[in-house]
C-alpha cells in the first residue's frame, strides 16, 4: 500500500451534540455526544488507514490541549509531524438534529507565529519524496496568510509527488491558482471561487492543469471529471446520524482508487459508499465492512457528457 501524508493546518476538538431539535434562544437537552480529535486532513488519514496505507500526518497544534491529537495518532500509528504552538487546539461544536441538519460552531484556532511556519517547512521538505501522494485539506489557522498557504503548495507540487487539496474560501482561490493534482470542493465551495457556472468552473480548471476534480454534491452524490473520466454517482439513501467526514471519507477512498491504479468505475463506486456509510455514524473510519459492500453494491453510476 502507498504511505501518503496528510496536512491540516488547522484541526479541532469535534463535539458533537445529538437532539431532535435546536430550539434557539431555549434550553436544548441532548441525548447523545460525542467527542473526537478531528480535521480535515486528519479525518482523512483515518479513512485511509483503514484502507491499508501508511500515514505521515502534519499540521500545528496547540500544546494545552494536544493530548486527544496524540491519543489518536498513537493509536492509529501515524508518523507525527506536526507542529507545536501556544495555546489551545480549536474546539468546533456540531449540532446534529434528527433531519440530518448539523449546525456548527467553529471556534478560533491558535495563533501560529513566522517561526512555526518555517519549523513545518523545515520538518516536511525532506520527508516529501518518500510518500506516495500528499493531501492538504481544511481551513487556515490564525497567522497563516493565503500566500503563504500558495507558497508551501507550490513548494509541495514542485516535489513531483501528486497533490489533493480540499480547502474552501480564501485558501481554495490560493490552492487553484496553484493547480494541485486532485481538488475536492462542494458545490458552494466551487461556485464561491469561480462563479454559478460550475460546469464551464470544471472545465476551466482542468485546463488549467487540475487532473482531477471531485465536485461533491451532497445527498446528490458526486461527479468526478479527470483524463478521459466524466461520472456522477449517486448514493443510496441512509439514515443520517451527521454529515460531518462525508466530504473527507469520499476523497480518502478516491485517493485510495487512484493510487491502487483501478477503474475509475470501481474506485468512484468504493468512494460514494464510504461517504454514505460516514454520514451513519459518529467519528470517522470504515467500522462495518458488510454495510460498506451492501453501500457499494447499491450506489448508482452515470456518464456525464465531456
Amino acid at each position: 500500500m502507498a504511505r501518503i501524508l496528510t496536512l491540516t493546518l488547522n484541526p479541532a476538538l469535534d463535539l458533537t451534540l445529538r437532539l431532535d431539535q435546536l430550539q434557539p434562544g431555549a434550553v436544548n437537552r441532548c441525548h447523545d455526544f460525542a467527542s473526537h480529535a478531528a480535521g480535515k486532513g486528519l479525518n482523512v488519514a483515518q479513512v485511509l488507514a483503514d484502507l491499508g496505507h501508511s500515514l505521515s500526518v502534519a499540521g500545528f497544534l496547540g500544546r494545552a490541549n494536544a493530548a486527544p491529537f496524540e491519543s489518536l495518532m498513537h493509536k492509529r500509528g501515524f508518523h507525527d509531524l506536526f507542529v507545536r504552538v501556544p495555546g489551545e487546539t480549536r474546539s468546533n461544536i456540531k449540532l446534529a438534529e434528527a433531519d440530518g441538519r448539523i449546525t456548527d460552531l467553529n471556534g478560533p484556532g491558535p495563533q501560529v507565529e513566522a517561526e512555526h511556519l518555517r519549523q513545518l517547512e523545515g520538518e516536511l521538505a525532506p520527508l516529501l519524496a518518500g510518500h506516495d501522494a500528499i493531501v492538504v485539506a481544511g481551513s487556515l489557522p490564525r497567522g497563516v496568510a493565503p500566500e503563504w498557504f500558495a507558497s508551501l503548495l507550490r513548494r509541495l507540487k514542485a516535489s513531483g509527488v501528486p497533490l489533493a487539496v480540499d480547502s474552501s474560501g480564501a485558501a481554495l482561490s490560493a490552492a487553484l491558482g496553484v493547480a494541485p493534482w486532485l481538488i475536492k470542493p462542494n458545490e458552494e465551495e466551487l461556485a464561491e471561487a469561480c462563479g454559478s457556472d460550475l460546469d464551464a468552473a470544471v472545465r476551466g480548471l482542468r485546463a488549467q492543469g487540475i487532473e482531477h476534480v471531485l465536485l461533491s454534491r451532497g445527498a446528490a452524490g458526486v461527479d468526478w471529471h479527470g483524463p478521459g473520466i466524466a461520472l456522477r454517482a449517486m448514493p443510496p439513501r441512509v439514515a443520517v446520524a451527521s454529515t460531518v467526514g462525508a466530504g473527507d471519507s469520499l476523497l480518502a477512498a478516491s485517493l485510495h482508487g487512484l493510487l491502487e491504479g483501478w477503474p475509475a468505475e470501481r474506485s468512484l463506486r468504493l468512494a460514494t459508499a464510504v461517504a454514505a456509510q460516514a454520514v451513519t455514524q459518529l467519528g470517522f473510519g470504515i467500522h462495518d465492512r458488510e454495510q460498506l459492500a451492501r453501500l457499494e453494491a447499491a450506489v448508482q453510476l452515470q456518464s456525464l457528457e465531456q
